[in-house]
């Protein structure tokens, strides 16, 4: 199982960035994807989460109606559309698959600042 992220970088509050997640070594389309986001200091935190299909999804409260999850289980890629984004939205960004074992991506780092 390999999970690799990217779409990462440096944008000015209130920009946009659109993360993508490869994946690889499983039925993707079988299985629910996550992201999730790591501040500095912080604890790992859920960003949001879509289902097998693509049919489900949920945000955290923190990023409801700027962020978008969405997937193309033909590119078995899961994406994180992030508009409107604050200098808190700072982190690295890890995608996440929960198998038998719980598979992560390495991260992305995505900082916010003007």
């Amino acid at each position: 199982v390999q999970l690799v992220e990217s779409g990462g970088g440096l944008v000015q509050p209130g920009g946009s960035l659109r993360l993508s997640c490869l994946a690889s070594g499983f039925t993707f389309s079988s299985y629910a994807m996550s992201w999730y986001r790591q501040a500095p200091g912080k604890e790992r935190e859920l960003v949001a989460e879509i289902s097998g299909a693509g049919r489900s999804t949920n945000n955290a409260d923190s990023v409801k109606g700027r962020f978008t999850i969405s997937r193309d289980n033909a590119k078995n890629t899961v994406y994180l559309q992030m508009n409107s984004l604050k200098p808190d939205d700072t982190a690295v960004y890890y995608c996440k698959v929960r198998l038998s074992q719980v598979y992560w991506g390495q991260g992305t780092q995505v900082t916010v600042s003007s």
